[in-house]
């Protein structure tokens, strides 16, 4: 079994951003086997620990769906845009959480 970053696994649930789940664990709102983590750089063997945000278990989910879209010109390839642009959630309307990327 393969240890992995606290953030790391938190981002790939789901929760936030690898950064803003760094602020939720230095912020004591993340749990592991029912103690409070606060130190960044954790690490937790995902099959094997129970990790805990607002009272509920986080699991990573195995059943991805993907989109491949041809970005139209005028929209930029982020889930949000602090200059209030379009962006490809807008062209999207799913159910599932959407997590866009780019060709480079």
């Amino acid at each position: 079994m393969e240890e992995e970053r606290l953030q790391k696994f938190l981002s790939r649930a789901g929760i936030a951003s690898r950064r803003k789940a760094e602020e939720l664990i230095l912020n004591g709102e993340i749990s592991v086997n029912g103690k409070v983590i606060k130190e960044l750089g954790s690490k937790i063997i995902p099959d094997i620990d129970k990790v805990f945000y607002k009272g509920k278990e986080v699991r990573v989910k195995d059943d991805f769906v993907y989109i491949l879209l041809n970005k139209p010109i005028g929209y930029v390839t982020t889930a949000r845009d602090q200059f209030n642009r379009d962006t490809v959630l807008d062209l999207v309307k799913v159910k599932e959480k959407i997590v866009p990327c780019r060709k480079t």
